[in-house]
């Protein structure tokens, strides 16, 4: 969710104040974005690692990494303070996947990277069990179980670029001028490939015997 129209002009003070070295408003913008860079974390993390880390531990290494890079903001923040975070967030992620998979990692196809981010299994893997989170009782699990496996192979049919649109989109919730420059693309780009990702999306779900009737 992005900031109340409202709030903007005190965002607008820190980034200012940030950019200028202040770590106290470095860490009160970091608060402010904590919920938003929580959720990409969690949808990225690999669903392998759940059990062993934590996403609070991540965004503390987030944090630290920024105070580290606060002095090259003005360089790498050229497309906004919330995009740096998620880039450093992304970078974050990436380490904690090599660290605790390994080869195991890279045997997933992981080093296949869209801008920086995860691969088609990574986003594909948990835009299912997000869009399956409504089947949660004991006799709906094999349902879920046979469902989501014909979903991730029917998310994973999309373009990568699509499939990012729509994750940054609707499960990041970022806006459309966010999502253009993470992509490096423009404003009215990302707009259309977003509208042709939902419409793709609806198409992948029709095609699933039974499941749009199971919601």
């Amino acid at each position: 969710m992005s900031v109340p129209p409202a709030d903007l002009s005190h965002v607008d003070q820190l980034v200012n104040r940030v950019i200028h070295g202040d770590r106290k408003a470095l860490a009160e913008l970091f608060n402010l974005y904590r919920d938003r860079l929580r959720r990409i974390v969690s949808f990225r993390l690999d669903p392998r690692l759940a059990a062993r880390v934590d996403v609070d531990d991540v965004l503390q290494d987030v944090y630290l990494d920024a105070q580290t890079r606060q002095h090259h903001v003005l360089r790498e923040s050229v497309a906004g303070l919330f995009v740096w975070f998620r880039m450093i967030a992304e970078q974050t992620l990436a380490d904690v996947h090599r660290r605790h998979l390994g080869a195991a990692a890279r045997d997933a196809g992981r080093e296949r990277r869209l801008s920086g981010g995860y691969d088609a299994a990574s986003s594909s893997f948990s835009m299912s069990s997000l869009l399956l989170g409504h089947l949660t009782s004991p006799s709906q699990a094999m349902l879920r179980k046979e469902l989501a496996g014909q979903l991730d192979v029917a998310l994973r049919s999309m373009s990568d670029l699509d499939r990012e649109v729509l994750v940054m989109r609707h499960f990041e919730e970022l806006t459309n001028l966010e999502t253009a420059r993470v992509l490096g693309i423009t404003e009215q780009g990302a707009s259309l490939r977003y509208v042709r990702a939902l419409t793709r999306l609806q198409h992948v779900l029709e095609a699933i015997p039974g499941f749009v009737d199971r919601r």
